[in-house]
């Protein structure tokens, strides 16, 4: 049986397969997740990051990170301490949190693999277009409740999946590079257990808040 990498449930079945590979749906928790044999080394998940051309003069770019960063900016209180988790080659979030009077930290865990920034903790934390790429999301997301002062904010940007009809046809489940596919019902799961509040934003925006 093929456990759940993030609630670690062993009621899992299969949800959908192509021609490259199969995927998961967790019963409890509702991820949809891509098991270890079928996802790429590091080494070649890296060689298709490398290929992104993101950076901070990208308005297109900075159109889209938007989406996160303005519903952001308004629950933030000013000079706020945040983390940008996974930030790419290219960090832009950061900077467009920095330009409204915010300190950003970065972390990646292939380009900016600075541990330090991971000993402290923060206001608030970013994470746009990286829990689908999370091959172990249980240790991860217990990393960032940590790193999230009591009261602060978890913004994560992600595509959401809706049901297996629309998997199917999904351009999101082709990017190798794509192994965790969380659903509204999946945040709503992580909400309770960990007693946090939840916003969804438009289509693919989450936000979520520690308890005081």
């Amino acid at each position: 049986m093929q456990t759940c990498p993030l609630c670690h449930s062993v009621q899992t079945h299969a949800y959908f397969a192509d021609n490259h590979r199969a995927y998961r749906e967790c019963s409890v928790c509702r991820l949809v997740f891509v098991p270890p044999v079928d996802r790429l080394s590091a080494e070649r998940e890296k060689s298709f990051y490398d290929l992104h051309d993101n950076n901070p003069n990208d308005l297109g770019y900075r159109r889209f990170l938007s989406r996160l960063s303005q519903p952001m900016l308004e629950r933030l209180a000013p000079q706020s301490q945040g983390l940008d988790f996974g930030c790419g080659p290219g960090p832009t979030l950061s900077v467009m949190l920095e330009e409204a009077g915010h300190d950003v930290a970065l972390y990646d865990f292939f380009y900016y693999r600075q541990q330090e920034v991971l000993q402290r903790d923060y206001d608030f934390m970013t994470a746009s277009e990286v829990i689908e790429h999370l091959h172990d999301p249980h240790r991860i997301w217990q990393q960032w409740l940590n790193l999230v002062k009591p009261g602060g904010w978890i913004g994560i940007m992600t595509k959401l999946v809706k049901n297996v009809d629309a998997f199917a046809g999904w351009h999101y489940k082709n990017d190798l590079t794509h192994v965790s596919f969380f659903s509204r019902d999946t945040f709503q799961f992580l909400a309770e257990r960990d007693k946090l509040e939840l916003e969804f934003i438009g289509n693919d925006v989450i936000l979520l808040r520690k308890p005081q």
